[in-house]
């Protein structure tokens, strides 16, 4: 199952911090790719992977690009908590590839929009590498009944997190992103959790928040000296 390289945006000098950003449902990392293209900063790379294809029982068993199953997006659906945890493995590996080619993982960003996102926040729960943070885009937190025991040993204990959501939402319901971030709330420093919602915007993302995502990245991830 093994899924093309990731699109990547290279920094525009050396990079010395990383931005891993993982698409949504039945998507690709190329689009992704382009929009951090918009807002890149010099020393950041940008590594937007590819889900595998795999039939997604929320639509019909039909195959495409998923990182999970999915049964249903309500709080109360079932959820795939084996493939949750498999996805999760693979990103962990993603950032020890980081780690080798020379970027600490406290410099490497995960984010991530919908089921991206999800994977993002669940992966840098249960990691035991320290991250600068998580971006997560119009998504909801998986397992969230798992936690805090799953968050147990997690060295992201104080990381920033920001949580973006269209109040308009018709796919990932706006109080679902709403309770994910209360729920995060109480799993981190709940001063380090940003909820921004967006007026009228749907399951997709904007221009606004697309600033909003450059800002936070550029506090998280700032230049150091060497570069």
């Amino acid at each position: 199952m093994s899924a093309p390289l990731p699109a990547i945006v290279p920094a525009a000098r050396k990079a010395t911090a990383a931005v891993i950003f993982l698409h949504g449902l039945g998507d690709t990392g190329h689009g992704w790719a382009e929009a951090f293209a918009g807002i890149r900063i010099p020393h950041v790379k940008y590594i937007c992977p590819h889900a595998p294809n795999m039939p997604v029982s929320l639509n019909m068993r039909m195959s495409m690009p998923s990182w999970f199953d999915i049964y249903g997006l309500s709080p109360d659906a079932d959820e795939d908590a084996s493939g949750i945890k498999r996805a999760s493995e693979n990103v962990k590996a993603l950032i020890d590839q980081e780690v080798k080619n020379g970027i600490p993982s406290h410099r490497i960003l995960l984010g991530g929009f919908s089921q991206g996102g999800a994977l993002s926040l669940y992966t840098a729960l249960t990691t035991q590498q320290k991250l600068a943070g998580v971006v997560a885009l119009s998504c909801w937190l998986p397992l969230r009944n798992s936690f805090p025991q799953a968050s147990a040993s997690s060295a992201n204990k104080d990381m920033h997190v920001l949580q973006c959501h269209g109040d308009a939402d018709p796919l990932v319901p706006f109080m679902f992103g709403a309770q994910t971030a209360e729920k995060m709330k109480s799993l981190i420093n709940p001063a380090n959790v940003t909820f921004k919602s967006y007026r009228g915007l749907p399951h997709s993302a904007c221009p606004e928040e697309m600033v909003d995502v450059k800002r936070f990245i550029e506090k998280q991830l700032p230049s150091i000296s060497d570069e």
